[in-house]
């Protein structure tokens, strides 16, 4: 179960801390409680607490003190200060320096429990504004489109994989068949139980980032670690504390960072650049990829005993062109995404011969080829019905070849034929399937419309 928060607790008084700590781990904190003041600044940095409850009155040392430093050093915890002094000049100082809030001794649990449930609770929601304000609030990337029955057992085993809330799942699959699309759903499903808790999903690309970037944005790093470490940085390890980190094609990460991830995900502790201490992470990992990672592992460019600690639970994603009949549904999904997003809310839906071509193209870039092509006609048309008109030359001649007229697909018989007559059946061809359209025909013969035009005229087929 994971914790509400992490609660650091600073007073001499040994009742106080024995009484606060027993009570807030037993209202599900995690609670690290000392009675000595010396190194306390540095122990905060280490624990990383969402809250420090710190005693004004210190043998040798202030808490306004010990406030002030960690606020000069920028360490991201909200500090509630403990005093026996019920003086507004002692909490306006506290607040001065930086406190979030103040308790006055003697104070009752109740009260210690509504303070820190208020602040770790906007705490998170910041939290939450920013990460949807960065990641986007997009929910058609958290939805499985499909109803053939590959996508109907894809669903169910996810949908198992996140009720057992497994640590690690490996995704693979082409580019563009919606890898990370699988991963959102099974992040949110796992976490759809307490919807008022804030559960981040952080991702990172293993191969967009330069070799000098990418240890220091996984694993994070302090402040001085290198040059220009100007201050303590949180990797994704750390910013997903509660939720789920993505590792975006995870096959092309080099293999000096498989080493140190695979000890991460074993003993789910990271250690940042620079640090001397373990933090323990507590976030599913979700690891794609597009590569075959067997064959990566049988050349030696990816290690064995990382592929078999992620591929202990594993999905594999098809693509787009071995399930054809979802075509049509993911379509008529996108438009109705785009035409909402572009107000072009008179866009309805496809004709059946546009979606004839949808379907028998074979979609090398999978839905993500085909969410470009949908968004680019919504914006770029205005009719209420899509038709063959408005899709890319490729497709409308990828339509075309589906049905025999494809290159090498004609033979001359031993008779002869007449090149005219061959010219003429498939112009005649073209206009009827395109609707007496010419701008289509044109398309699906792979000409300009002016050669059209003049084999239209030629061969008196007006």
């Amino acid at each position: 179960m994971r914790p509400k928060g992490k609660v650091f607790l600073l007073d001499d008084d040994e009742l106080i801390v024995s009484m606060l700590s027993r009570a807030l781990r037993g209202d599900g904190y995690e609670v690290h409680a000392e009675t000595d003041p010396e190194g306390a600044v540095e122990k905060v940095r280490l624990f990383r607490p969402d809250v420090a409850l710190l005693d004004i009155n210190l043998p040798g040392q202030n808490g306004i003190d010990i406030l002030g430093e960690i606020v000069g050093k920028q360490i991201p915890t909200q500090v509630v200060m403990l005093t026996s002094d019920d003086t507004a000049d002692t909490a306006v100082r506290a607040m001065k320096v930086g406190a979030t809030d103040y308790l006055t001794k003697p104070f009752n649990l109740d009260e210690v429990k509504i303070v820190l449930g208020q602040i770790i609770e906007k705490a998170n929601l910041r939290q939450e504004v920013e990460y949807l304000r960065k990641a986007g609030s997009d929910m058609s990337q958290r939805e499985i489109i499909g109803k053939t029955n590959v996508m109907h057992k894809l669903r169910t085993r996810c949908e198992k994989l996140a009720d057992s809330e497994v640590p690690i799942v490996l995704i693979t699959g082409e580019s563009g068949t919606g890898k990370e699309v699988f991963a959102r759903y099974m992040h949110d499903r796992m976490h759809r139980k307490d919807p008022s808790a804030f559960a981040p999903f952080v991702g990172i690309n293993c191969a967009a980032l330069p070799e000098q970037l990418i240890e220091s944005e996984l694993f994070g790093h302090d402040k001085g670690a290198f040059t220009d470490a100007k201050s303590d940085k949180k990797g994704v390890f750390e910013q997903a504390y509660g939720g789920s980190i993505l590792l975006d094609e995870i096959g092309e990460m080099r293999q000096d960072l498989q080493s140190k991830l695979l000890r991460v995900l074993e003993e789910r502790k990271v250690r940042r650049i620079g640090g001397r201490e373990d933090i323990p992470f507590d976030a599913t990992v979700f690891a794609t990829t597009n590569r075959n990672l067997e064959g990566a592992v049988e050349k030696g460019e990816f290690r064995v005993d990382l592929y078999y600690r992620l591929n202990a639970f594993s999905i594999h994603l098809p693509p787009l062109r071995e399930r054809r009949e979802d075509i049509p549904l993911v379509a008529r999904h996108f438009l109705a995404e785009y035409s909402k997003k572009y107000k072009k809310t008179g866009m309805r839906d496809f004709s059946p011969e546009a979606i004839g071509f949808l379907a028998a193209y074979r979609w090398p870039g999978n839905c993500r080829e085909l969410r470009n092509v949908i968004e680019r006609i919504v914006v770029l048309e205005n009719d209420e019905i899509i038709l063959p008109e408005h899709l890319p030359t490729e497709i409308l001649q990828a339509g075309t070849r589906a049905e025999g007229i494809a290159p090498g697909g004609l033979t001359i018989p031993d008779a002869g034929l007449s090149l005219d007559e061959v010219e003429k059946t498939l112009i005649r061809q073209a206009l009827e399937k395109a609707g007496n359209n010419k701008t289509v025909a044109a398309k699906l013969l792979g000409i300009s419309y002016d050669s059209l035009r003049y084999q239209v005229k030629k061969f008196g087929l007006e």
